[in-house]
């Protein structure tokens, strides 16, 4: 398989055929993320795609499930969208789950009888950041969306009847933002009605923005603990019913998996215990992105 720059995926997607289709990011100016800063935004040539799809097919036959790199796919143009899903039909007719990365701007290009068009011909999960739903965070972190985008790109998702799960990163509104970021990012969560949500916790990357401005004194993150109270008030204000919540990311000082809002008040407990020091915390030598 042909893999240029840094690919990356989502921890769900490590038993996945993974195919390269776009190299970096769109957008590539969050100034928390160091994943794509040297590598330019471009569509894969589609004789490299062709080889790639003809080795899976030759080597993993049986695989069922295919994530498309990089971020972000839903830039291709959906007549080519629509012709690579069918080659991967063709070809790997095993695979009957495609995800990928969708950003805000790039679900809000597609109608929803695109999404709706891509999801007969396999598309079944789509994985979207939202980082946080304060305003004056998405800013500082230049997501290059409002809340109100996020949320009118994941309703679009949920009405083509995709799976939809939701990023959001715990200590990006720095210490003295900590609850507003939380409150704001569970109201929007409960407005964008995601499938799943997954939680993980920042750590800054040598040569980004963020990085750069905690050195210089202009950004302060928050502790172990306050990232466990942030935690605590996020989960307290999802108001969503039946949504998989996991901190279980190598990021996270304290992993969970439950199902909100029915495992709320257990999990509610458990960070409460964990903020009391009876349940360890990840070490941070064991922590990563």
């Amino acid at each position: 398989m042909d893999y240029q720059g840094t690919v990356i995926r989502p921890p769900s997607e490590a038993g996945s055929i993974i195919l390269q289709v776009t190299v970096g990011c769109s957008h590539n100016r969050c100034t928390f993320c160091g994943a794509y800063k040297d590598e330019p935004f471009r569509y894969k040539d589609q004789a490299i795609i062709a080889a790639d799809l003809a080795y899976a097919a030759r080597f993993f036959p049986d695989n069922s499930r295919l994530f498309l790199a990089d971020g972000d796919v839903l830039t291709i143009p959906q007549h080519r969208l629509l012709a690579l899903m069918d080659s991967i039909r063709e070809q790997l007719p095993a695979v009957r789950r495609i995800r990928l990365y969708g950003n805000g701007k790039s679900i809000r290009s597609k109608s929803l009888a695109d999404l709706q068009a891509l999801k007969d011909r396999g598309l079944d999960r789509i994985y979207m950041g939202l980082e946080s739903g304060d305003e004056e965070v998405l800013a500082a972190i230049k997501k290059g969306n409002t809340a109100q985008q996020l949320i009118a790109a994941a309703r679009k998702v949920r009405e083509a009847g995709i799976f939809l799960s939701i990023t959001v990163l715990l200590g990006i509104g720095g210490l003295g933002g900590s609850s507003r970021h939380a409150i704001a990012t569970a109201q929007v969560l409960n407005q964008m009605y995601p499938n799943q949500i997954a939680a993980l916790t920042v750590m800054p990357i040598p040569g980004t923005p963020l990085h750069n401005d905690i050195v210089q004194g202009r950004f302060q993150l928050p502790d172990e603990l306050a990232m466990l109270q942030e935690l605590k008030t996020l989960v307290s204000h999802i108001t969503l019913d039946r949504v998989q919540f996991q901190a279980n990311h190598a990021s996270n000082f304290l992993p969970l998996d439950c199902r909100l809002v029915r495992d709320r008040e257990t999990v509610l407990a458990w960070i409460d215990q964990a903020i009391a020091g009876e349940i360890p915390l990840m070490p941070d030598y064991m922590r990563a992105l």
